[in-house]
């Protein structure tokens, strides 16, 4: 707990609270607001959370304490019963302020306040805007419309933090340890936030942060400073080291028929996990969902991260309404790209959840491990039907702004380009920094070296510094390109996508430069090049009807694949014996799935009574469903009570209480508890039957073409 200045009468204290990264809920919770009932709290007033924490809210009521909600996050059905709930989704969507974020709805209460208030308030109101800006930038909220412009204002106030007379010492002191001037957004998304962000990234408890930014005790602050500044040391480490871990994870996942990774392992810190999920998200060009498991207890025979003994991933996975307090959860961090909305993504999940909350950019979540296979499945099928509709897939696909040339760069050293680009500011989510694209370059002094984020930190991060070159100038222009070695910039002409920007470090081999950060670069297209592009003309799209060729020269595939692999499967065949793969399937008729699940209990029925024997062929066939469908219903047969034996590919089935006419209608209720995973899995076959039959040629042209540089 911590105290700040008092705006109201002696008898009354200002008090703050704020829970434990690492172990806690990010909103409120029953242990928090018993902690503050302890306290003898009376109001209790939420900051970015608590709209939708209806249960907690009722829980602060019978304890005796009011609740005003400052939020911006999704709104109840129903009002909760609170003093106040400020919230700007209340606002039509073409509102100025409809756009708010947590700090600014926070801003707009203190403001509030103020106007009510006049006589108490310890500050002027403008005096807040720098610890404003701070949350907006650091929040990646979008900065259009208010937020942008109480950005622009803070960063005006955040410039004043320099120097003796500063007006926040710990402000002030920070912005030393980073070599900023607090003049730009950049300052706070690469210097200050980071530093900030990292007390409660590594050690959970961020109470002294309040204390740092607020406190006027220079020397206080100083010492508080210095063990942010060795936080973010130890968290960079600690995250470079995730993302290698990620990224060995990511080499095993296919690409091509992936929309949203789904990344888990039970070592990873849940406290950075956000930041890697944005480095790849950001790498990738796909939503990126990084989760922290929890371990099981001994005594449930679980093993970690949702594995039987035998090391295979659970094939049923348990509805939230099923889960116990006891099982093991994932936590996690979510972030998005390309203006995809993972919020609504992540909501449509909200039966395999245990908690979620965030916005379109960013979100979090818990859910139980075992449910992390149907989650991934699901959320990747919604995020492919989306681009179904709307014709846009993801990828690492980066756009380029402006088109310039070096002899632009390089004129009064950068400083015009920069002053330019810089009205644009301020720079974040919904108004990126500017992409510019230079194309029929040249690299040259390239080089590499290693930056040591701590003391005894033996990897460090990778860079490589360079000059630019084109046919415009006879100068070169200087750049950096973070976590890239020199050998994977290309030795010929290339087309490459930078930003500008001011490097404000300064050391004894160059003074203060303006630079480019390379994003992208690639070898120059040339017609050669084109020409070697695989040719896919040998897939054929006969979904319309036969054209007129011979037969033997075609393989025909007459059904609607279920999945990328089954395709690939068709593809392989076609290359393998040079012949042209004719996409022929007529359009996928799908039954209801839970009629399909009321014919495989019949079938189960019918072989249990009669003692008879099918092939999985035959079952499937009957079922009209794949056999990763099939081998899911299985289980839950399995778990209603049906013994199911698999030889030589037939399967035979028996269920002692079948003869029974009462009991074998008890079984029919009974099966309601289990059909849940067997219906997700026939859905999931289904989408991938529609989608293969409407998706265009040319998208199945380009799995092709990976498929043949693979």
């Amino acid at each position: 707990m911590g105290r700040i200045r008092p705006i109201f009468s002696t008898d009354q204290q200002l008090t703050y609270f704020i829970p434990n990264r690492l172990t806690g809920s990010h909103g409120l919770s029953i242990a928090g607001l018993d902690t503050l009932a302890d306290w003898g709290c009376r109001l209790v007033i939420t900051c970015d959370n608590g709209s939708t924490d209806l249960s907690e809210i009722c829980y602060a009521g019978r304890l005796g304490m009011d609740v005003i909600v400052t939020d911006h996050h999704t709104l109840p059905s129903d009002r909760p019963p609170v003093i106040a709930i400020i919230n700007p989704r209340y606002f039509p969507a073409e509102h100025p302020l409809a756009q708010l974020s947590g700090v600014a709805v926070a801003y707009k209460l203190i403001e509030a306040l103020y106007e009510t208030l006049p006589e108490v308030a310890p500050q002027p109101l403008e005096n807040l805007l720098d610890l404003v800006a701070i949350g907006l930038i650091a929040d990646l909220v979008k900065l259009t419309g208010d937020c942008r412009y109480l950005a622009q204002r803070g960063i005006e106030q955040l410039q004043k933090n320099r120097g003796d007379q500063a007006p926040r010492p710990g402000i002030s002191k920070l912005l030393e340890l980073c070599r900023k001037s607090g003049d730009r957004p950049t300052d706070i998304s690469f210097g200050l936030g980071p530093r900030i962000n990292a007390i409660s990234r590594m050690q959970g408890d961020a109470r002294f942060c309040v204390e740092l930014l607020t406190s006027q005790d220079k020397i206080r602050c100083h010492q508080l400073a210095i063990e942010t500044e060795l936080a973010n040391a130890r968290r960079k480490v600690l995250q470079r080291d995730v993302i290698r871990q990620a990224k060995a994870k990511l080499a095993q996942l296919d690409l091509s028929t992936t929309s949203v990774i789904v990344l888990a392992d039970a070592q990873w810190s849940v406290g950075i996990l956000g930041l890697v999920a944005g480095q790849i998200a950001q790498d990738q060009g796909r939503p990126t969902i990084i989760l922290s498991l929890e371990v099981a207890e001994p005594e449930t025979g679980q093993t970690p991260s949702g594995q039987t003994p035998s090391g295979q991933t659970q094939p049923l996975l348990a509805r939230l309404d099923h889960a116990s307090p006891s099982v093991p959860l994932a936590r996690g961090s979510a972030r998005s790209v390309n203006q995809i909305d993972l919020y609504q993504l992540v909501q449509q999940q909200a039966n395999l959840l245990r908690s979620f909350g965030g916005h379109p950019f960013a979100a979090g979540l818990s859910l139980p491990v075992e449910n992390i296979p149907l989650f991934t499945e699901s959320i990747n099928r919604q995020l492919r039907q989306q681009e179904l509709t709307t014709g846009v897939s993801t990828g690492a696909m980066i756009q380029s702004d402006l088109v310039i040339e070096v002899a632009d760069l390089c004129k009064d050293e950068g400083k015009a380009l920069f002053s330019e680009l810089r009205l644009l500011e301020p720079c974040g989510m919904g108004n990126p920094v500017p992409k510019l694209l230079i194309q029929n370059c040249w690299f040259i002094k390239t080089w590499h070296k290693k930056i040591k984020a701590s003391q005894g930190d033996q990897d460090g991060y990778i860079k490589t510094e360079f000059e630019l070159c084109d046919d415009s100038s006879d100068r070169s222009f200087p750049g950096i390109w973070w976590g890239h070695y020199k050998d994977e910039i290309p030795s010929g002409r290339c087309d490459a996508i930078v930003e500008l920007d001011f490097n404000s470090y300064e050391d004894h081999k160059r003074k203060m430069r303006f630079e480019i950060r390379l994003i992208a670069v690639r070898p120059q297209q040339t017609e050669k090049s084109l020409d070697t592009e695989p040719s896919t003309a040998w897939i054929l799209d006969w979904r319309a009807g036969q054209a007129a060729i011979a037969t033997d020269a075609v393989l025909k595939m007459t059904e609607c694949p279920s999945s990328w692999t089954e395709l690939q499967a068709w593809m392989h065949q076609a290359i393998q014996t040079q012949r042209k793969l004719a996409i022929a399937y007529p359009p996928p008729q799908n039954e209801p799935p839970i009629e399909i699940w009321q014919q495989l209990i019949g079938i189960a029925k019918y072989l249990s009574r009669t003692g008879k024997t099918a092939t999985r062929t035959q079952i499937c066939e009957k079922l009209g469903v794949g056999d990763r469908a099939l081998q899911v219903g299985l289980q839950s047969l399995i778990q209603m009570g049906f013994s199911v034996h698999c030889s030589d590919a037939r399967v035979a089935m028996a269920h002692e209480a079948i003869n029974s006419k009462s009991s074998s209608h008890a079984l029919d209720l009974e099966s309601d508890r289990w059909v849940t995973p067997f219906l997700a899995a026939v859905e999931e076959e289904q989408f991938y039957r529609r989608y293969f039959y409407e998706v265009p040629l040319e998208m199945l042209r380009s799995a092709a073409r990976q498929l043949i540089r693979s």
